[in-house]
């Protein structure tokens, strides 16, 4: 939730431009790679979460709001502006491509932490969602 309200915090500030929107793109993506850097031992054991896959919704999350931003952020800039679908792909690619070399991080650079296809999948799916909320939401018509 407070996640949610970062997003739309984000929105007002950049409606009055006073802060970039590449400032919240920025701060999400240092997020996205702290959170993913976590070692596995500090991650919480609750048996619950597997059930409902909570772990795959949050990639998803993180991955969408990733792909929002970025979109958000070139959308705005003048010489893209008619070639923002094209920018708007990119970025997705580029998150799929982060989420998959994270995965590689975690696998032999994090203590206990693994290489997970479902991962792979869930950041995948987030950034597609991204994308297609970029297209509907900053496209210009």
């Amino acid at each position: 939730m407070g996640l949610l309200l970062l997003y739309i915090y984000s929105e007002k500030i950049a409606l009055k431009k006073s802060v970039p929107t590449t400032v919240f793109a920025v701060i999400w993506f240092l997020l996205v790679t702290t959170l993913l850097c976590i070692p596995g031992t500090k991650l919480p054991k609750i048996t619950w979460q597997d059930k409902i896959w909570l772990d795959k919704w949050v990639h998803i999350f993180l991955f969408m709001i990733l792909v929002i931003l970025w979109s958000k952020a070139y959308s705005h800039k003048k010489d893209t502006r008619s070639g923002s679908r094209k920018i708007f792909l990119k970025i997705m690619i580029t998150g799929i491509v982060y989420g998959i070399a994270m995965e590689i991080v975690q696998k032999y650079f994090i203590p206990f932490r693994s290489f997970d296809l479902g991962d792979i999948a869930a950041d995948g799916i987030g950034c597609v969602a991204g994308y297609f909320f970029a297209i509907k939401r900053f496209y210009p018509r």
